[in-house]
């Protein structure tokens, strides 16, 4: 199910959500760039568990480099359509939640929801050398909050069955409701089996988005 948009209106605008947008293509642009060096670059600012617990790869990066991955692999992305899908969520339900905050709390919001993301995927993946970028666990975090905040909002969604696309409206509470049961059994099923996708990131933030925004 992919979402087209939804029914609430924004007041204002959402300066922030714009924002983090931007920031993603243009590290992205930068990521490009890198030619030759990407694998340096990479090794640099990705998050990967085994940095922090494992002391023969803990040795090879200084405090900051360690502190600094945890927020910049949230701006990394694989490939195009990794970026677009991620940064196609965020305007969907970011400028709401914005709204419901305000600005600057909401960026907060955002990059905690972020770095707990990423701290959930480490707790369950303690010696993993396996790198995890990706605003995933970010946007998740304000997919939590949308659905605490606007769960009886519809979203038109376009479903493609056999080739053939519908559109169709449903609660905000299904469409959310859906995806975090689906990430969840991913997470459960594939824990194991190396596909590549932090499903542990993706629930952690939709729980921590949730309950930040409650408090």
């Amino acid at each position: 199910m992919i979402p087209l948009r939804d029914t609430i209106v924004s007041k204002n605008l959402p300066i922030v959500t714009v924002l983090l947008v931007l920031v993603n293509i243009l590290v992205f642009v930068i990521q490009l760039g890198q030619a030759g060096e990407i694998h340096r670059f990479l090794f640099t600012y990705v998050l990967v568990p085994g940095r922090y617990s494992l002391p023969e790869m803990a040795v090879q990066f200084s405090v900051w480099q360690q502190g600094l991955s945890l927020v910049s692999f949230m701006f990394l992305h694989g490939g195009i359509w990794h970026l677009a899908g991620n940064m196609w969520f965020l305007y969907i339900f970011g400028d709401k939640v914005e709204d419901a905050l305000g600005h600057f709390v909401f960026l907060f919001f955002y990059l905690a929801c972020g770095i707990l993301s990423g701290l959930s995927h480490m707790a369950l993946n303690l010696e993993s050398t396996v790198p995890v970028i990706g605003a995933s666990g970010a946007v998740a975090g304000v997919m939590g909050a949308y659905l605490i905040r606007y769960p009886r909002a519809r979203i038109l969604t376009l479903v493609p069955v056999l080739f053939i696309p519908y559109f169709i409206e449903v609660p905000a509470a299904f469409f959310l409701g859906f995806w975090f049961l689906f990430q969840f059994i991913s997470a459960v099923l594939f824990h194991s089996q190396g596909t590549g996708i932090a499903w542990w990131a993706h629930v952690g933030g939709f729980i921590v988005g949730m309950a930040l925004f409650k408090c």
